[in-house]
């Protein structure tokens, strides 16, 4: 019997992988990263080459706004902090920042970071259905596992994020791990003490003003580092009356114990108070323009002081990266809170008119509260163990979650509209408990081959302790725990230094939104079945100086897809049954020379109910990308558009909405060295929506009186001046 070349036995995934990717383009034409613990030291995330090294400017890797990961056995875009400082707005959130990478929309009615994200999804499924993560720690609302983009985590403060379009592996955690992971990493202390002031003005009288101070290693703390910063923003908004004012304090610590221990302990806290549209009609578009929100006049629901929010949040870790014995072990004890006052007209749109018990005219309203904190751990343990690593750990988080919303009388400052009893639509206090204990096996296969085999086991308890349980206004104490065992399976092939690719299977689970306690007797009403999905995606990724380039293919069985609705400003959830979603990403950063690169992604994306074959709601049939990027010396510029494909805003492919681009302009140039006492002296200067589109982009919802379709357009054009140095 003949035997096979070994090297033709080598290449047998990656011709499978290729050959599926080339079929796949042509029917559409008509994790959480790995990474090894090694020796402990910071977690400095900064653009490198294939060894580790940093990339030199003049190369692919060092200018690409989203690459792929050789280690990565899914598909992932990793976006660099050298991205994030020349291109991100000094006021954007992470949601802002990762709408360049394949597969991801984002909704940003108030311009960037002036507003809460409106639609951020990825290949379809939306907040509430992936995770977010911060320095690797999950965090979001236990209600209904969404996150609030403006309340922790600034540009100033971010050091990479990356997009993991997948469930991960048994060691990624988190309440929705099946439709991916934004994780995002804090900026590292400096190992050179510097005191950054920075400020920038720009369109709708924004301000940003901030300074960041790095300490340096300081050798008689240890080599100790450490990192102070302070952000203030303020500004009227893209939309009419729409303002926010934001503080943000952060602080990171780094303290080496030894050869082998790292002690991290990261603090942030953060101020929001804003005042919030929840959305036009095409008629208040047409009459008004694609900018009205909020108005001025006391008399009127959409009085912008009758629609405010004032949030304060505070984040916290303490993280331990250690050896004992042959066990690399990382841990991280973390907190987090978030404490929510809102008030807003009662229906700001117009259709209900003004009277309460205290007047015919009076102006009715509404004030919400809801305030929850989460207390966690996260713990991993890996070490080799025959011709593999064997890792285990387990991540557990428990969430305290008080909410409320009264009906009161805006004209006489808040007053309840009624009694007690009648004035109070909800009031209940909810816990979620989460427990999720892993083991996984990377087994070293010959030919630079691996397979990564891993089990991890959810388990999600639900408590409601209600006097007033949201749409039912009944009392109601009841309890459901939800738990599932799920499998991951991967294959990695590192061909060679330049060039890998990997095939994976995850199974995916998420529990039901507490809203399935919202019925009269849930012992009688029975629990619905979870969210599960069955995930098989195969890609290869390229890295050179000259070329970095991504490709994948997905398939997702989506059992039980819950969507939602949003009516009279209250999101409501529904069962879609199930879906299925599948398609094709690309992305790639080609390196011209002198300066020059050329970047661009390419996605086609399919989300389709079973049965019916309707599209599922926000989910676009395509995403691209298109830029071209300039950068020698001390200058750089870009100029890149993001193209979102047709989707529809409801279910039934109703509410459609057209495709649209946005094209962003940025430029900045770097004084080394102007005076004996200033370095790096950087002056910036962007251009968002450069071409001034302002065509509906989202459905906001409904209101409650007449049904009637809510919409956001995209911002228009805006200008931002930025200036920043290091003394």
């Amino acid at each position: 019997m003949s035997r096979r070349h070994p090297l033709t036995r080598r290449k047998r995934l990656t011709t499978l992988i290729l050959a599926t990717l080339s079929a796949t383009a042509l029917n559409n034409a008509h994790a959480q990263s790995t990474t090894d613990l090694g020796s402990v030291q910071s977690s400095a995330t900064t653009t490198s080459t294939n060894d580790g090294t940093p990339a030199k400017q003049a190369s692919a890797a060092y200018q690409a706004p989203t690459q792929g990961s050789l280690i990565a056995t899914q598909p992932q875009s990793i976006i660099s902090q050298h991205y994030i400082e020349n291109n991100a707005a000094p006021t954007a959130n992470y949601s802002d920042i990762i709408q360049i990478s394949p597969s991801v929309s984002d909704i940003d009615p108030n311009g960037p970071g002036l507003m809460e994200s409106q639609g951020l999804s990825i290949r379809g499924f939306t907040d509430g259905q992936y995770n977010v993560t911060f320095d690797g720690v999950p965090w979001g609302d236990s209600n209904d596992f969404t996150h609030h983009s403006t309340s922790y985590f600034t540009s100033q403060n971010i050091g990479s994020v990356t997009v993991d379009r997948g469930p991960g592996d048994a060691r990624t955690v988190g309440d929705a791990t099946f439709g991916g992971t934004i994780s995002i990493q804090s900026k590292d202390p400096s190992t050179v003490a510097t005191f950054t002031p920075s400020i920038s003005y720009g369109s709708w009288n924004t301000l940003v003003a901030g300074a960041t101070y790095n300490t340096g290693v300081l050798p008689q703390l240890g080599d100790a580092r450490a990192m102070f910063s302070y952000s203030q923003t303020t500004s009227d908004g893209y939309l009419t009356d729409a303002n926010q004012q934001r503080q943000n304090y952060f602080v990171k610590l780094e303290k080496p114990i030894g050869d082998d221990t790292l002690v991290t302990f990261v603090a942030t806290y953060n101020h929001v108070h804003q005042n919030v549209s929840v959305g036009a009609t095409k008629a208040q578009i047409a009459q008004f323009g694609p900018d009205f929100g909020l108005n001025n006049d006391p008399t009127s629901q959409a009085f912008s002081g009758y629609n405010t929010d004032d949030i304060h949040t505070d984040f916290e870790y303490l993280g331990v990266q250690t050896r004992v014995s042959s066990w690399h072990i990382d841990n991280k004890l973390y907190t987090y809170a978030y404490y929510h006052s809102g008030f807003n007209g009662e229906d700001p749109n117009g259709e209900t008119p003004n009277g309460t018990v205290f007047g015919a005219n009076n102006v009715p309203g509404q004030h919400l509260l809801n305030d929850y904190r989460s207390v966690g751990d996260i713990f991993k343990a890996s070490r080799e163990v025959g011709p593999g690593t064997l890792t285990l750990g387990a991540w557990v988080d428990h969430q305290v979650n008080t909410r409320s919303l009264l009906e009161i009388d805006d004209t006489l400052g808040g007053v309840l509209n009624g009694t007690q009893a009648s004035a109070t639509d909800r009031a209940q206090n909810d816990t979620l408990l989460t427990l999720q204990p892993f083991v996984e096996y990377e087994w070293k296969l010959p030919f630079n081959l691996s397979l990564d085999s891993g089990l991890k086991y959810v388990s999600f308890k639900r408590d409601i302790n209600a006097d007033v349980n949201q749409g039912t206004g009944e009392p109601l104490v009841f309890g459901h725990t939800f738990s599932k065992l799920l499998p991951s399976l991967a294959l990695h092939e590192r061909i060679n230094s330049n060039w890998s690719a990997y095939a994976q299977y995850a199974k995916g689970y998420l529990a039901p939104n507490l809203n399935v306690f919202f019925v009269p007797d849930p012992t009688v009403s029975g629990q619905p079945d979870p969210e599960e999905t069955d995930n098989y995606q195969i890609g290869t990724t390229y890295k050179s100086d000259r070329l970095t380039a991504s490709a994948d293919i997905y398939y997702i069985n989506f059992i039980n897809a819950v969507e939602s609705r949003t009516v009279g400003g209250q999101t409501e959830f529904f069962n879609a049954g199930g879906a299925i979603y599948k398609g094709i990403e690309t992305e790639a950063t080609y390196y011209l020379g002198q300066g020059f690169s050329l970047y661009g992604n390419l996605t086609f994306n399919d989300a389709k109910q079973k049965g019916t074959d309707d599209w599922l709601p926000n989910a676009p049939n395509k995403t691209a990308a298109a830029g071209v990027i300039y950068e020698r010396g001390p200058l750089y510029s870009s100029l890149i558009m993001k193209f979102v494909g047709h989707e529809f805003g409801d279910t039934g492919n109703t509410q459609p909405i057209g495709g649209f681009a946005v094209t962003n302009f940025a430029a900045a140039y770097t004084f080394k060295q102007p005076t004996t006492w200033m370095r790096n002296t950087r002056v910036g200067f962007q251009v968002y929506n450069l071409f001034n589109r302002t065509s509906i982009d989202a459905l906001a919802g409904f209101t409650a009186a007449d049904n009637t379709p809510l919409y956001w357009t995209v911002p228009g054009r805006a200008f931002t001046v930025t200036l920043s140095t290091d003394f």
